[in-house]
């Protein structure tokens, strides 16, 4: 008898080591890992330069707390809000649900401290997903997330994603800021297109709110630039940030700029374990590679190159596939929901194939591989995938 508690619908698999973009199973089965962790594993498993920072300062510190100054946390935050090119300001948490909590606290203390307590309102999207604290799910209104917990936490407005003109008929005087993913990941990859972003940022500008972007799976370069906003040459207010930062080490991070911060004073927010430099060391390492010359530029490379195989596959099999979607290399793919009926037991057989995806809302497959990829790996995706398709059974 299991003494985990039963909130996840576990699958029959189970890895006992991994190496750049594979994982083992305890009979040494080889898996090709296109999963990464659902998007945290950026730099693959047990990448050597990780590998060595987090050796290094095991042996040196665990944790201090932030009553101190931390070694290392003023360096990787003045390195990370450079890369923003927005934040001023960074606080460190353990997840991505923290990092998005923090956010939204932000935006209620923001309009407290400039004399406008009763903007505490946030704008949400249909199909988003944000983390599940009781705050992160009444955010995203998902009806078999709040299942159990109601009632939902008062305080967000939620409207359909892609639509101006509805966020615009949301807004009342209580109304204090916007919160999307530029990306929805657990909703089956859908990218935010740019004049979306940028129709939500003349909004806020107008209407006195904050634009906060979730890109804790859509960030750290999974998109080919160092969070996918960019790629419409906009920027929030906010942004929150996990899964990638760590490589597969638990930290999450919110980002914000000085405007915003600087209401943030002492005592308005806080973490036990936020900033500890284990964590720190990590995500130091993944930034030295991220950040190198080139890497970006690689992630947008692998990405076209995987979409164009995929889209390839979907002329060949246009019963089974439908479409791809996304950017970069987070990229989903819409099975037919008449022949594949339930998309966790297609990925479940792609599993047994010896190819990790991850399943997603609107029948769609995650393809969320580590960014360290090579055209090799795609090719055997894709070599893997077809294998599948061919066996299929509708």
């Amino acid at each position: 008898m299991s003494h985990i508690l039963p909130v996840y619908a576990k699958s029959k698999f189970s890895f006992e080591r991994g190496e750049g973009v594979y994982l083992y199973d305890k009979d040494g089965k080889k898996y090709l890992d296109f999963a990464a962790g659902i998007g945290v594993n950026s730099m693959g498993h047990c990448h050597p330069h990780l590998v060595k920072a987090l050796q290094n300062q095991a042996a040196k510190l665990w944790h201090v707390s932030n009553m101190y100054s931390i070694q290392g946390y003023e360096e990787l935050a003045e390195r990370i809000t450079k890369a923003t090119k927005f934040a001023h300001y960074m606080f460190l948490c353990n997840s991505g649900a923290e990092a998005v909590e923090c956010g939204m606290k932000a935006v209620r203390k923001y309009h407290d401290e400039t004399g406008n307590p009763h903007k505490f309102r946030i704008i949400t999207f249909e199909g988003a997903f944000h983390g599940r604290t009781l705050g992160c799910i009444s955010a995203a209104k998902k009806g078999k997330l709040i299942k159990g917990f109601e009632p939902a936490a008062d305080g967000f407005d939620q409207v359909e994603f892609g639509n101006l003109d509805a966020v615009k008929k949301a807004i009342t005087p209580e109304t204090g800021g916007i919160l999307i993913e530029p990306v929805q990941g657990e909703g089956g990859i859908r990218p935010s297109s740019e004049e979306f972003l940028k129709g939500l940022r003349k909004i806020c500008d107008e209407n006195n709110l904050l634009l906060m972007f979730d890109g804790v799976q859509c960030g750290m370069g999974r998109t080919g630039k160092f969070f996918s906003h960019e790629w419409a040459g906009v920027y929030p207010d906010i942004v929150s940030s996990a899964k990638g930062i760590g490589s597969g080490f638990p930290i999450g991070a919110c980002l914000m700029t000085k405007k915003v911060g600087d209401t943030m004073t002492p005592g308005s927010h806080g973490s036990t374990y936020a900033g500890n430099p284990l964590a720190i060391s990590v995500a130091s390492a993944v930034m030295d590679i991220m950040l190198a010359p080139g890497f970006l530029d690689n992630v947008v490379t692998m990405g076209n190159y995987l979409t164009g195989k995929l889209n390839d596959l979907i002329k060949k099999y246009p019963n089974l596939l439908v479409e791809v979607r996304g950017k970069g290399l987070m990229i989903g793919i819409k099975t037919n929901p008449e022949a594949v009926k339930e998309v966790k037991d297609f990925v479940d057989g792609l599993r047994s194939a010896g190819l990790l995806t991850a399943p997603a809302a609107d029948n769609v497959i995650r393809f969320l591989p580590p960014l360290i990829i090579t055209k090799e790996h795609c090719d055997e995706a894709i070599s893997l995938l077809e294998k599948y398709l061919e066996s299929y059974k509708v």
